[in-house]
């Protein structure tokens, strides 16, 4: 059952393991294969996610096509600096959200004023994972690392749906803040098994943001009389903490030239949320009308997110390779925010490998995802909209070079 070494870990691509379009912001699933590929070895490709996500407000007005495409690139450096000491950089964006509303709905701003247009969000992060690995043995791998993150976002609030909000604008600029990883691997070369662990912390984020309210949402509204002038003039941080994560990989050889692989992942969205400051100082004063006292956020989630990806992958030749995945994601819990209204997804995801040596090779994949239907809701958790009967397609490619 042993495999030869360019296809040891055959066809974890980056398509049937990606986890783009998953629960809460998740995008990349942080992956460290590419970390524990024997040798030296070197990698970088590309993943493209194209979503189809319509619904209708509260009001029953179509929202269509309201998620943008978005492409994000990944790299790996590892290095067998000795027979027992590996280290590793590994770069990825590992959470983001596009969306973009338009048409006649209430989710438009469609009056003459200077906040005209629709709402819209746009989340980037990137993350650069400095990671050593310890192996006392041909067996174990154990392994602990610096992340450096950055995060940047830029959120528009238009239309009825969002009341008072209706105009406000977030600008965070781009912040950077490090956190850790840590983990350990067991393998056993004969029969292509390998299996890890990976536990990534929480990264906090303080950073100065831009804030504006525009003067579309308060007219008619007597409890925010006087409210806007106070609140513009106020100073002070606004948080985000990207949530910790653990993931969990597990491959096999159960025939000649055939492994069985399974990707498990967990994240820690129900204890993440959004609150800028400027808008949790309103939100404090508009609260008490929505039921909500005590003010709320941006954005969060009520659930964490469990995702899994399983699959087989074959050796069909000295050159070719093929595998087949099947996924599942639970989302992070239903009502939803409408900067993302799905809940979760089934998907299932093709990919290929062409080596034209044994130390290199190229990769493409392709996955399918059925999205998960959901109620959307504003940050006040008031009624939005439903979302149903939507899609998206991933597509990437990836180069391999062992040195």
């Amino acid at each position: 059952m042993k495999l030869s070494a360019i296809h040891s870990a055959i066809l974890l691509s980056l398509i049937p393991t990606t986890s783009v379009l998953a629960g809460g912001l998740d995008r990349s699933g942080q992956s460290i294969s590419a970390f524990l590929q024997p040798g030296n070895y070197f990698e970088a490709g590309v993943s493209v996610l194209d979503p189809n996500v319509s619904g209708k407000d509260k009001a029953g007005n179509n929202a269509a096509d309201m998620a943008g495409t978005y492409l994000f690139p990944h790299a790996a450096l590892k290095l067998q600096a000795t027979d027992k000491i590996s280290v590793g950089l590994i770069y990825d964006q590992p959470f983001g959200a596009d969306a973009e509303y338009s048409g006649n709905n209430n989710f438009v701003e469609n009056r003459p004023v200077p906040f005209k247009g629709g709402t819209t969000a746009e989340v980037d992060t990137q993350n650069l994972n400095l990671i050593i690995g310890y192996q006392p043995n041909e067996n174990w791998n154990v392994y602990a690392g610096a992340v450096y993150q950055t995060v940047e976002g830029n959120v528009k609030l238009r239309g009825t749906t969002y009341s008072v909000f209706n105009g406000y604008d977030l600008k965070t600029g781009e912040d950077e803040s490090v956190g850790w990883l840590a983990g350990a691997a067991y393998q056993i070369p004969e029969i292509a098994l390998k299996a890890s662990v990976t536990y990534r912390s929480e990264i906090k984020h303080e950073m100065n943001a831009y804030e504006n309210f525009g003067a579309i949402g308060f007219t008619g509204v007597p409890i925010l009389d006087g409210a806007m002038t106070a609140i513009s003039k106020t100073t002070g941080k606004t948080e985000l903490t990207t949530p910790q994560s653990v993931n969990l990989d597990f491959q096999t050889g159960i025939m000649e030239n055939t492994i069985a692989f399974v990707n498990l992942r967990w994240v820690d969205w129900s204890n993440f949320a959004v609150q800028p400051y400027k808008f949790a100082q309103l939100s404090k004063i508009a609260g008490p009308t929505v039921g909500k006292p005590n003010g709320f956020n941006l954005i969060d989630y009520n659930d964490d997110q469990i995702s899994a990806n399983v699959g087989v992958g074959r050796k069909l030749n000295e050159h070719w390779g093929a595998n087949i995945s099947v996924g599942w994601d639970s989302g992070a819990g239903n009502p939803v925010t409408t900067l993302g209204p799905t809940e979760g997804y089934w998907s299932v995801g093709l990919g290929g490998q062409y080596s034209p040596a044994e130390n290199y090779f190229i990769q493409a994949g392709v996955k399918y995802f059925w999205l998960g239907d959901a109620d959307a809701v504003t940050g006040a958790h008031t009624e939005a909209g439903k979302f149903g009967d939507n899609h998206a397609l991933a597509y990437g490619m990836k180069i391999g070079y062992r040195f």
